[in-house]
């Protein structure tokens, strides 16, 4: 690997901007290599307070409710949490000055010392970079999984440069808000899953988003290796003469370079010619054609860093599902609860809508994003599915889509749209929690929405009929 570790700070000046996970583990990182470091938040709540306190009995600086411009301009590097939006007054100011800032997972790759593959795209980057990690642990390697994955599943990125013995593998997933603040950051192993709207209330233009997502490839160089995505034009177009080797991943066509389905059988290909059946499409442990992609992006990876087929063979088909992502959570009364909260975007719910031949009734809404809602409309017209919004979205959803479809806007509670639509599912239905939207209108998280969905739902499935 091209990168070496750096060993020392030297007592450099480090300003932390965002005391959230990312932040802080930044904020450990740099007082851990000899940085003189300060940390500053403009909230000032409770949840700030403690991680504040506990930053200062290490050492470090810490200013809430506030971000002071004068001590930030001075650091020889300034790292940004993911959660600080583009166009936070403090970002402006630095950029007003010329002051370079950089994202916490590039300040972390800065102390890495050992291979790294980086997972990215719209939707099922976290599905993906666990299985590449189930993977490679299952055929003996030790691997550091980190960066956007969430807590349940790995640590933020600076927290993989703690550890003490370096990894066979890391693997860190990566938002666009992450990719947006990189220098040096480079992946030897490059995963780009797909690429669709998302996060509108955030950036001002799908161009700008997918722009950030493209900073995968800035460092690229002959070294390098991708696995690209061959059924969306957008990510193939986006690799299209980037340096290094590229491999593809594809359901729909055959004979690529890498992975793809024949026969309804998972097949590797990656030396055209040198044919390798995995398994059966019925085999896999995971749910959805969405994950069949993320299979078979991660099945070219593990075959890039040296698996071998046989181990993938059988690891594919001992994968589980992760929580939140179309994860059936009940059945009962013949009707099948699915969890697919972590769908929050338009392209998630439709690939999640589109893997179900089963009729459906699909709970839509949560906060409103300012996407599009009409490319639901096929889709859920091909499962004859039935429609509850609610939420912030819910009105705009019912709007979208009542010319199309009958929807039932629910106006009041979570728990009253999830009633009103079991209620409505018959023998043979599945009610699918699939939102196309955040959750941070009646939610602290996607998260929190699929608990109380899957506590809702062993109760409705459990419970007598009258």
């Amino acid at each position: 690997m091209k990168n070496k570790r750096i060993r020392s700070l030297d007592g450099k000046r480090i300003a932390v901007i965002g005391v959230a996970a990312s932040g802080k583990a930044a904020a450990h990182l740099a007082l851990e290599r000899g940085g003189s470091v300060h940390v500053s938040d403009l909230r000032s709540d409770a949840s700030a307070h403690a991680c504040g306190d506990e930053l200062r009995a290490l050492g470090i600086e810490v200013d809430l409710g506030g971000h002071p411009m004068d001590r930030i301009a001075k650091a020889d590097t300034v790292v940004v949490s993911p959660g600080i939006p583009p166009d936070a007054q403090v970002l402006k100011g630095l950029n007003d000055q010329g002051i370079r800032w950089i994202s916490e997972p590039e300040f972390a790759f800065r102390f890495f010392d050992g291979p790294l593959i980086v997972v990215t795209g719209t939707n099922g980057k976290t599905t993906t970079a666990t299985l590449i990690t189930h993977l490679l642990e299952s055929y003996g390697y030790d691997v550091a999984l980190g960066g956007n994955i969430g807590s349940v599943f790995g640590p933020a990125a600076s927290e993989l440069a703690l550890r003490k013995r370096s990894p066979d593998w890391y693997v860190v997933e990566m938002s666009s808000f992450q990719l947006s603040g990189i220098d040096l950051f480079r992946a030897d192993i490059g995963v780009f899953t797909n690429l669709a709207p998302d996060h509108l209330d955030r950036y001002l233009s799908v161009e700008e988003y997918y722009s950030d997502k493209a900073n995968l490839f800035i460092n690229a160089d002959e070294d390098s290796r991708w696995v690209i995505n061959y059924d969306d034009p957008e990510v193939v177009k986006m690799a299209t003469g980037v340096p290094g080797e590229v491999y593809n991943f594809s359901t729909k066509k055959t004979r690529v370079c890498g992975a793809y389905l024949d026969s309804k059988h998972l097949t590797l290909e990656m030396v055209p010619g040198d044919i390798e059946v995995l398994i059966p499409l019925g085999k896999l442990g995971l749910l959805g054609d969405h994950n069949v992609e993320n299979a078979l992006a991660a099945a070219t990876v593990a075959k890039l860093t040296g698996v071998s087929e046989d181990s993938i063979k059988c690891n594919l088909m001992n994968a589980q599902p992760l929580p939140h992502r179309t994860e059936q959570v009940a059945e009962g009364k013949g009707v099948r609860w699915i969890n697919d909260s972590k769908a929050t975007n338009v392209a998630a719910a439709r690939k999640a809508i589109s893997s179900f031949v089963d009729p459906l009734i699909v709970l839509l809404g949560g906060k409103d994003k300012g996407e599009d809602f009409s490319p639901l409309i096929s889709s859920l017209l091909s499962v004859e599915a039935r429609v509850f919004a609610y939420g912030e979205a819910g009105p705009r959803i019912q709007k979208t889509l009542a010319d199309s479809l009958k929807v039932v806007l629910i106006t009041s509670s979570f728990d009253v749209a999830f009633r009103t639509a079991s209620n409505a599912a018959k023998p043979g239905d599945i009610v699918l929690l699939s939102p196309a939207c955040s959750s941070f209108d009646l939610f602290n998280s996607y998260e929190e929405r699929g608990e109380r969905f899957t506590e809702l739902a062993v109760a409705f499935a459990t419970e007598d009929d009258d």
